[in-house]
């Protein structure tokens, strides 16, 4: 089981965008859930948060194998994944995203 979070800095004045993938993720969740089994992925959270006055994101992913679960995303017809695609490249920004190192899991 991989385990992963990662910082990801947003474009200045994405909150729009932000908000757009959001509501679609939400009013999606039957595909997104699809998505997640095709990819392995137990849990995938994420949050919002804003430090030294940019906004930036928070992933954190459980998976079966985090490799194969982008390998399966980045693939993937699903239109879930293809509007993740979509608001990465528009409000991600590039080479931002910065991993985290696990300290302490406990699951169950």
């Amino acid at each position: 089981m991989d385990v992963i979070a990662g910082l990801i800095e947003l474009k200045p004045g994405s909150a729009s965008e932000v908000e757009d993938w959001k509501n679609f993720i939400d009013s999606h969740r039957e595909q997104a859930l699809k998505s997640l089994r095709a990819e392995g992925v137990n849990i995938e959270s994420w949050f919002s948060l804003r430090l030294d006055g940019k906004d930036y994101l928070l992933c954190y992913m459980r998976a079966d194998s985090i490799e194969k679960s982008q390998q399966v995303m980045a693939a993937s017809a699903n239109p879930v994944d293809a509007r993740h695609r979509q608001f990465k490249e528009n409000a991600w920004v590039r080479g931002s995203h910065v991993q985290t190192t696990l300290l302490v899991d406990l699951a169950p």
